[in-house]
């Protein structure tokens, strides 16, 4: 009875922090209630923080489960969404929705929080679309404005088809086990009761629920063109939302035995580094680079998804969510720098970075060589390394500090990664592991798509570049409909001032 008191004192700080947004919707509180409404977010990570540390294992209240990953999320987004708010006080001052951005911001974080605090299956299908619907209503209130309501219509509808599936796994995954507790439901003994083809149709539901809300191809259209939404609303979508899809599949992993989900699962994941990746090296406007960016991210995430390392998919998303959100709060502070250290070759420094690399890898890798895609996490430091070393070796301080700096990273790296994955152990799910030789071919794909780049880059005045060049240019573009040339909306405000006048 002692542990789930913490649970009761979360979900009271959710209901005061729900309460908050609702009086501050009223025009008689003063403005300044919202540095009052922004310090009570940070009520239920604090909250989240003590029964993490407090309750010691899994606490079930009802149709509510709060475990590691549930602790874990609601901390996580209570602090984003503190940050965020926090930073929009200033930037969203003077707009005429400026209440309501504040109410479904609030809205949008903390609905996510429930939904990964849902035990039950019911109660999970209703709550996967809340956040997605705070989130359309957050595009949608530049009324004035039509690329936002045509990207806000657009993102509804791709939304409504995850809600949609979401909701027809959970009620078909429960009406044929007989068990209504994801825990029981999701258990060797129900899940024998299903039909093969049964199991296949779920894990292509899910992945489809997934897909949508990370931005991934074919259905990344939404993501790319999302640049319209303000830049508190960007890093809540960037920063939140994306990543949802790594934690509904690890919630849902053992649905993914022996079936073939695990694989179109990867091939979509790798399409999508690619385009994104892509995107984010042709494109010169920053907010379009970082969601390129995005895409890539979550592609990756979705890989170690594909590969049974769903905990690596937990780390990277939290690490990547707070990145991202920096990156998208400090957007309007990026000015480029040019100086003598970028005109200089680092040519003769790439056999000692790849040698650097090379050796990196191989000593993660053989760390603990059975752990769920750690190759795959091998090949991505030795990159990293690779890379880093090209880039330190320009100061002139010397290619020793550099090497200094990329060993103190990249211990800081596997220490982080390690005390998040020691800490995420006790709520794991029983996961699907696919076999070696996969993970062997991921990484063969990854270096031979590496290895082209690299080919295409040093002969960028070839008729291959080119085209490829346009194309990315082109997947990274927004429609017509998405785009306008000047704001009508400012027009219209204008004659609304001089009429008042």
């Amino acid at each position: 009875m002692g542990n789930e008191w913490f649970a009761w004192g979360w979900l009271a700080a959710i209901a005061v922090v729900f309460l908050s947004a609702i009086v501050w919707l009223f025009p008689r509180v003063s403005e300044r209630y919202v540095h009052v409404h922004v310090w009570l977010l940070l009520l239920p990570g604090t909250a989240a923080l003590f029964g993490w540390i407090g309750a010691g294992g899994a606490v079930d209240i009802g149709p509510w489960r709060f475990d590691a990953t549930s602790w874990l999320s609601a901390v996580y987004i209570s602090l984003l969404s503190w940050a965020i708010q926090r930073f929009a006080v200033r930037y969203l001052h003077g707009d005429r929705r400026y209440r309501l951005y504040f109410s479904l911001l609030t809205w949008t974080s903390f609905a996510a929080s429930l939904t990964w605090a849902a035990g039950d299956l019911r109660l999970i299908a209703v709550c996967w679309g809340l956040p997605l619907v705070g989130l359309v209503a957050l595009t949608a209130l530049k009324k004035e404005w039509e690329p936002a309501q045509f990207v806000a219509w657009q993102m509804g509808m791709l939304f409504l088809a995850s809600w949609i599936a979401v909701a027809l796994t959970a009620v078909w995954l429960g009406a044929r086990v007989g068990e209504w507790t994801l825990v029981s439901a999701l258990s060797a003994e129900r899940l024998a009761r299903l039909a093969l083809w049964e199991r296949a149709v779920m894990s292509g539901l899910l992945m489809l629920a997934a897909v949508i809300p990370a931005g991934q191809w074919p259905f990344h259209r939404w993501l790319m063109e999302s640049a319209v939404t303000p830049t508190p609303v960007s890093a809540v979508m960037h920063a939140g939302l994306v990543n949802a899809g790594g934690l509904l599949l690890w919630r849902f992993s053992p649905l993914f035995n022996e079936t073939w989900a695990h694989v179109a699962l990867f091939l979509i994941a790798f399409a999508s580094i690619l385009i994104g990746t892509g995107v984010s090296f042709v494109h010169v406007d920053y907010k379009r680079q970082l969601v390129g960016s995005t895409m890539a991210q979550m592609g990756v995430m979705l890989v170690q998804c594909a590969l049974g390392a769903y905990g690596a998919a937990v780390v990277h998303l939290v690490l990547h969510g707070l990145f991202k959100a920096t990156l998208f709060l400090q957007s309007g502070s990026v000015v480029p720098r040019v100086g003598r250290a970028g005109l200089r070759k680092t040519g003769s420094s790439r056999p000692g970075g790849i040698i650097l690399g090379v050796l990196f890898g191989w000593a993660f890798w053989q760390a603990a060589p059975h752990e769920p895609a750690r190759l795959l996490s091998a090949l991505l430091l030795a990159a990293s390394a690779t890379v880093a070393w090209g880039r330190l070796t320009d100061f002139r301080e010397g290619r020793w500090l550099g090497f200094a700096v990329v060993v103190a990273l990249a211990l800081a790296s596997e220490t982080v990664r390690h005390q998040f994955m020691a800490l995420l152990h006790n709520g794991m799910p029983s996961a699907f592991l696919p076999p070696a030789s996969f993970e062997w071919l991921v990484c063969a794909l990854f270096v031979a798509a590496a290895l082209v780049a690299v080919w295409i880059a040093n002969r960028r005045s070839s008729m291959l570049a080119i085209q490829l060049y346009m194309w990315l240019v082109h997947l990274g573009e927004p429609r017509p409909a998405a785009t306008e040339a000047h704001p009508r909306y400012l027009a219209s405000y204008l004659k609304e001032g001089m009429a008042h006048e």
